[in-house]
C-alpha cells in the first residue's frame, strides 16, 4: 500500500490528514476512520495501512486539528488522572455541528481522489468519541454513507434530542456496533435503548457485546487493548465494507 500525510480545507481550518492507499493501481472504495480522543498518532495510521491492505481508500483525519499543536501528547500522558480536564477539553471542542461540517469537507476531498464513480458510496468507522461521530455522519449523509461501524463508542444514547439512537430513521448504511462489556461510557441499559432504536429504525444491522473487554479495547497504545477483541473488531469491519461497498 502507499500513503501521504495531506492537509484539507476544513471547517475551521487545514485538517492535517492520513490517507493510505492500495498499492496496485485502481479505484477502490473509501471509508473515512473517525479517530478516538487519544489524538492523531501513528496506530490510527497503522489502521488504516491495514484497511488499505484490503482494498480501500482509508482517510484518517485529525478531528481535533482546531485546539492547534496544544493538542499533542503521548497517550500515556493524556491517560494520567490528573489530564482529565485535557481529555474532557479533547471530547467537548467535537460538537456535533462540527463534526458533521468537517465531514462534509472530507467527503468533498474523497470526492477529487480517483474512485470507481463520483460520489460514490463509502464507509465509516468510529472508535470511543468517534462511533459516535460515524453514526451521526451516516443520518447527516444517508445517500454517500452504505456502511459505519462503532468500536467501543461513548455516548451512543444520552437524553439530548439529537443523540445518536434518535437518528437512525435518518440512516440508510448498514450499521455494526461492538460494545466493551466494561465500558462505562455506554452502559448495559444504554446498550438495550440502542438495539430498542435500532429495531425500531428497521434498518440492518449487528450490536455485539465483546466479552471481558474494556473501553479502548481496538487501541494498542491504550491501556485497555486487547488481541482478541482487536482481531473480532477486524473481522467484523472488514465483513462489513465487503457486503456494502461498491
Amino acid at each position: 500500500m502507499s500513503s501521504e500525510t495531506l492537509h484539507i480545507q476544513a471547517a475551521d481550518g487545514h485538517c492535517a490528514a492520513y490517507l493510505a492507499t492500495p498499492s496496485t493501481p485502481g479505484t477502490y472504495p473509501a471509508v473515512i476512520l473517525y479517530m478516538d480522543a487519544l489524538g492523531f498518532r501513528p496506530w490510527l495510521q497503522q489502521m488504516a495501512d491495514r484497511l488499505a491492505s484490503s482494498g480501500y481508500r482509508v482517510l484518517v483525519p485529525d478531528l481535533l486539528y482546531r485546539l492547534g499543536p496544544a493538542h499533542a501528547s503521548t497517550v500515556a500522558d493524556i491517560l494520567k488522572p490528573e489530564n482529565r480536564p485535557l481529555l474532557m477539553e479533547r471530547v467537548s471542542s467535537l460538537t456535533p455541528e462540527r463534526t458533521l461540517e468537517d465531514t462534509a469537507c472530507f467527503l468533498a476531498h474523497l470526492d477529487q481522489q480517483p474512485a470507481p464513480k463520483k460520489h460514490s458510496s463509502i464507509g465509516v468507522t468510529g472508535y470511543c468519541m468517534g462511533g459516535a461521530m460515524a453514526v451521526r455522519a451516516a443520518a447527516a449523509f444517508p445517500d454517500r454513507i452504505a456502511a459505519a461501524a462503532s468500536f467501543h463508542g461513548g455516548r451512543l444514547v444520552t437524553e439530548a434530542t439529537d443523540s445518536p439512537h434518535r437518528l437512525l430513521s435518518r440512516v440508510h448504511a448498514e450499521l455494526y456496533f461492538g460494545h466493551a462489556d466494561q465500558d462505562p461510557s455506554m452502559t448495559p441499559e444504554q446498550i438495550r435503548t440502542l438495539d430498542a432504536a435500532l429495531v425500531s429504525s428497521g434498518r440492518r444491522y449487528q450490536s455485539e457485546i465483546y466479552a471481558g473487554a474494556r473501553h479502548g479495547f481496538v487501541m494498542i497504545d491504550h491501556p485497555a487493548y486487547d488481541a482478541k477483541a482487536e482481531a473480532q473488531h477486524w473481522n467484523r469491519l472488514t465483513a462489513l465494507l465487503s457486503r456494502t461497498l461498491n
